[in-house]
């Protein structure tokens, strides 16, 4: 696929409006498929040779875009013409050629599934040096394209959706079911399972965003060194019933558990407790009483029934306050925690939720870490705030990391109940104005893990986490272990639609005074052209905004404004396209760009056109982070 300088028209009126005349070697041709695919996104003339040349030109409008691909498949398994056949020369007004409709008569999906140079070649740049026509289309998230038809911009959904990955929701039906229904983050807990069962589900997400044209990132969440049960001996879980004797012990045993036994991690959990003390499991999900000390072992009687899980966390109370002296002398970052983070950065996941976060430096020594043995990589490492150690020094630690967690099961464990919606609603004012995600975790649709509806209750949780504002909602035990997946995840969908069209509706988005987050000149000019775009965007009532962005940096202050119109994210990085998924409003692509701030808008508009993501005469706004330039435009 070659093309002479002489044949193409000046650099700012190829795209959209433009056409390529190009000369096509059947030898050195692309596949058919992606031919027809490449032509009828760019309006590319497509010159072939033949020996001998028709007589007649070919009539463009005889050729549909299947009989385009029919043809190209007949050059491309064609014997190889002579040398001065591969010779490009300019078109004349005789020369044939064939021009393919600006959008596909047939389904396409523009994907790359290569590595290699073309793949990520820059079009804009056409032609280079070499003469060579690189076409690299645009890489769209399956679901999101899909509700973009049929929903339209406005009605897209702006939080973003993390779903535990576990038994119910381990296979590869299963995670695309969960993908479908709108799936942003696949999280895996490294509480449960071993590294093998791990590396299954995240080697399975890979090959569905692969093969289906998804773009679901990876979470891994450390286990942490806080005191935690054992696995319950294989079993699944137990009940625990009101007034039952229950062992807690940290002895090791080689046969099966004793009835009504639990292990405990911590060796000198024995000697800390005190007769009379209350031990609460996985954040009061189970209550007992300390009533007898026997050596390693520690007898309760329970007193609020409930479910024990494997690995849960355990607190105990003393005088109506958390005994924490001993959690906090535990190391944040355990020996094994350790290991599944090696784990997690060679199998290339894209976030690490770190637990128990007692201070920044814990932070700042794992980013190191990650960066040591993982360089140029994007991996970001969010903060879990289920400590009360975490709430003194809060704007510290998440200063330091690229994200936070309310993980309001175990924070709720270690303060007043009463307390946990205002630490909520702090953590995540806190988070936006530090220009940094939050996902609100924890038994946001706890009953969903049995019954296929939600309590009201559970609604309306959802909905204030909504209204505050969170970038994400996570299910926990409700999409790795319950019976309904699919029903807690499109529930959470539903709940977060309706809840954003009403504020917009209602004008209920309470303006944030936003704090200065810059460091440095130039990031404050793009500060205060995302501020001044999210304003523009709002009082125009434009149809998009759309970010090109080399870093995701300059989305990311987009997204912390929270404009009432989508914000098209392109980047050149898989790895930054798929972060971007975890922030609000964000809808991330990942397209190779110039610094050509109209070529890149003119071959985005084509791009989309082709797909019927948008249409001529949408308003959009476009900001680019290479340039520092902010645009407002109707799509031609």
């Amino acid at each position: 696929w070659r093309s002479r300088a002489a044949d193409v028209p000046d650099r700012k009126r190829q795209a959209a409006n433009a056409y390529c005349h190009v000369t096509l070697a059947p030898r050195h041709s692309p596949s058919p498929a992606r031919l027809a695919i490449s032509a009828a996104a760019t309006k590319t003339f497509i010159k072939i040779p033949t020996s001998p040349p028709p007589s007649t030109p070919l009539q463009p409008s005889s050729y549909s875009a299947a009989a385009m691909a029919a043809t190209a498949h007949s050059l491309h398994n064609a014997p190889a013409p002579s040398k001065s056949l591969l010779t490009p020369t300019p078109f004349s007004s005789t020369s044939p050629f064939l021009r393919l409709p600006a959008r596909p008569r047939f389904p396409l999906r523009l994907r790359s599934t290569s590595s290699s140079a073309s793949s990520t070649a820059d079009l804009t740049a056409f032609p280079n040096p070499n003469g060579l026509l690189s076409i690299d289309p645009i890489d769209v998230d399956a679901a999101t394209e899909a509700e973009l038809r049929e929903n339209g911009f406005r009605s897209t959904r702006r939080t973003k959706l993390v779903c535990t990955v576990g038994p119910a929701t381990c296979g590869p039906a299963e995670l695309e079911a969960l993908a479908v229904a709108g799936m942003n983050v696949a999280r895996v807990n490294m509480c449960h399972g071993d590294r093998e069962w791990h590396r299954d589900v995240i080697r399975a997400v890979r090959r569905l965003n692969e093969e289906k044209g998804f773009a679901v990132a990876v979470m891994m969440d450390t286990e942490g060194s806080e005191i935690h049960m054992g696995d319950l001996g294989g079993a699944s879980s137990a009940k625990a019933e009101d007034g039952e004797i229950w062992t807690f012990s940290v002895r090791s045993y080689e046969s099966p558990l004793p009835e009504r036994t639990v292990n405990v991690n911590y060796e000198g959990f024995a000697e800390d407790v005190r007769i009379g003390d209350e031990l609460l499991v996985d954040g009061g999900m189970a209550r007992f009483e300390v009533i007898a000390k026997l050596g390693p072992d520690v007898k309760c009687r329970c007193t609020d029934p409930g479910l024990l899980l494997p690995r849960a966390n355990l607190t105990f109370w003393r005088d109506g306050s958390v005994v924490r002296e001993k959690n906090a002398m535990l190391p944040t970052i355990s020996s094994k925690d350790w290991l599944d983070i090696d784990f997690g950065i060679a199998e290339g996941v894209d976030f690490i939720a770190v637990s128990f976060v007692k201070s920044a430096e814990v932070i700042n020594h794992l980013k190191s870490y990650i960066a040591s043995r993982s360089r140029g990589s994007d991996m970001a490492v969010i903060a879990k705030i289920e400590s009360i150690d975490s709430l003194t020094i809060l704007e510290e630690i998440i200063r330091a990391s690229d994200g936070a967690m309310v993980a309001r099961g175990d924070l709720g464990a270690q303060v007043p109940l009463e307390q946990v919606p205002a630490i909520q609603q702090k953590i995540v004012k806190l988070c936006r104005q530090l220009n940094e995600p939050v996902i609100v975790a924890s038994q946001l649709l706890e009953s969903m893990i049995e019954y296929p509806i939600p309590t009201r209750a559970e609604v309306a949780d959802v909905s204030e986490a909504v209204r505050q504002g969170a970038d994400a909602l996570m299910l926990s035990g409700e999409s790795a272990m319950g019976r309904y997946p699919e029903k807690a995840l499109s529930v959470l969908s539903s709940i977060s639609l309706r809840i954003e069209k009403w504020w917009r509706e209602e004008k209920l988005n309470e303006a944030l005074e936003l704090q200065n987050v810059s460091s440095s000149f130039s990031d404050k000019i793009s500060e205060e052209i995302c501020n001044s775009a999210a304003k523009m965007a709002n009082s125009l009532g434009v149809d998009a905004v759309f970010v090109f962005t080399k870093t995701g940096h300059m989305a990311s202050l987009l997204s912390r404004c929270r404009p009432d119109c989508p914000v098209f994210a392109f980047t050149t990085s898989t790895s930054v396209r798929r972060r971007l998924n975890l922030q609000w409003g964000l809808i991330p692509f990942r397209l190779s760009f110039s610094d050509d701030m109209e070529s890149n808008l003119n071959r985005t508009f084509s791009l989309l056109k082709a797909r019927g993501m948008i249409k001529s005469g949408d308003l959009v706004i476009a900001l680019s982070d290479m340039l520092q330039s902010i645009q407002v435009m109707n799509v031609p």
